[in-house]
């Protein structure tokens, strides 16, 4: 149980007798005692701060004699050249014109030149007629403290320091970035044609995305001119991302091309890329492979119809959007992955383009998108020939307008390279000539 002011009962006689015997103590204690030997520095001064009494826990504390303060020196004596000035320009005037202050932070010196750092509170008292008789101070110790907020102060400095180089750092690593993108676009660019040859006859178009600005995509194109009339093109996608998809994306666009001048025919193109890739790979333990479509157009112009002919080593087959409105797939069953064994099969088909015909070659980031609310389809060859039927018939830039329309519409479903190409035959001849676009 407890008294109702909250102090503890006494547990039995003795320390009950304990008690009294301090609170007898404590009653005893003279006024002076109290005074002298309180917690915290006392001093009374003259109006002119002249130091008429001063206890002795304060002289303690600043290492003075008595006798050497009373009567001799003015409470700003005993501050730093900073309190000094201070207690002039603030603590004094305030303190006259409101009679009191309280809480203020200030720095008294010792006697050996150290400084004391202190809270000061001053109240004046006044004579029975109001007018000012002297200044009471009070000084609580503040090395504590100050001890404290300067611990504080370091903490945080050091987090603003912290927080400043992890700006820098992210700073940096974003303009590490930016240069890393720029040149890894520089690097893909020079993967892949600037820009489309005019092709006699034909309308061309290409777009390319990539779905990581910060890897070199793997997938490919070209489009340039072999013996006689015809023209060569080929589309594909070499497995894996970054230096090493580039390097087999390199040789694969220039063996391709040097096979087509060497022989045309777009099943021996493939066949000699298969054999260069199995040779160069495999024995390293290492085996590097990709898919491919490789082409011969041949404009027909106004003597005659424009024929293609395809080869494909594991590729999607080749769309065709006829200019009857319908769509169709050039199938290339049997066509294996162009670098996994020697002497691999090679698709082949054949079609014939009228005018308002189009073809077109796509890599599987278009089939291969995720699609539905959990992103756990995939978009598919089906759903590819319904859009290309909806579009048909359309010129290869319309073409590829709205395919690009389409990946966009995957959002973050999108997440493999896709490179797209279209030839096409004009439904009517164009005052302007062939018309080649290209987008990225």
């Amino acid at each position: 149980m407890c008294r109702t002011s909250g102090v503890p009962e006494p547990a039995g006689a003795g320390d009950e007798a304990s008690t009294d015997a301090a609170f007898t103590a404590l009653l005893e204690d003279s006024a002076e005692d109290l005074y002298e030997s309180a917690p915290c520095g006392y001093l009374s001064t003259m109006m002119d701060g002249t130091i008429a009494k001063i206890n002795t826990t304060l002289l303690d504390w600043l290492g003075l004699d008595r006798d050497a303060v009373a009567g001799r020196k003015r409470f700003a004596d005993l501050l730093t050249v900073g309190g000094k000035l201070y207690h002039e320009t603030h603590f004094a005037p305030l303190l006259r014109m409101q009679g009191e202050l309280r809480g203020i932070a200030l720095e008294m010196r010792r006697q050996d030149g150290s400084r004391l750092p202190v809270l000061v509170s001053a109240v004046i008292k006044h004579g029975t007629e109001g007018e000012p008789l002297l200044i009471r101070i009070t000084v609580f110790d503040a090395s504590d403290r100050r001890a404290y907020e300067k611990e504080l102060l370091h903490r945080r400095r050091e987090a603003e320091r912290a927080r400043a180089e992890a700006d820098e750092a992210r700073r940096q690593a974003e303009a590490d970035r930016a240069r890393l993108a720029d040149a890894l676009a520089v690097l893909q660019r020079s993967l892949v044609p600037d820009s489309l040859p005019a092709v006699p006859g034909l309308e061309t178009a290409v777009h390319y995305h990539t779905a990581a600005p910060d890897q070199l995509g793997g997938d490919f194109y070209d489009l340039f001119p072999v013996a006689g009339d015809r023209w060569a093109f080929f589309l594909g996608d070499v497995c894996g991302k970054g230096p090493e998809a580039a390097s087999l994306t390199s040789l694969t666009r220039y063996t391709l091309r040097a096979a087509a001048h060497h022989d045309p025919d777009p099943a021996s193109a493939l066949s000699t890329l298969n054999a260069v890739l199995h040779e160069r790979y495999t024995g390293d333990g290492n085996p590097r492979y990709c898919t491919c479509i490789f082409g011969i157009i041949e404009p027909g112009g106004d003597q005659g119809p424009t024929t293609v002919r395809l080869a494909s080593g594991g590729h999607p087959p080749a769309l065709v959007l006829r200019s009857d409105g319908r769509a169709e797939f050039l199938p290339t069953p049997g066509g294996l992955l162009i670098g996994v064994v020697p002497g691999a099969p090679i698709g082949t088909a054949e079609t014939v383009l009228a005018p308002g015909d189009t073809v077109v070659l796509y890599t599987d980031g278009l089939t291969e998108a995720r699609i539905g609310p959990a992103r756990d389809d995939l978009y598919g060859e089906d759903a590819l020939h319904a859009f290309a039927t909806d579009h048909a018939p359309a010129a290869p830039h319309e073409v590829i307008t709205a395919l690009t329309g389409l990946l966009e519409s995957f959002g973050d479903g999108l997440d493999d390279d896709t490179a797209l190409l279209a030839l096409g035959v004009p439904a009517a001849p164009s005052p302007m000539g062939p018309a080649t676009h290209h987008t990225s």
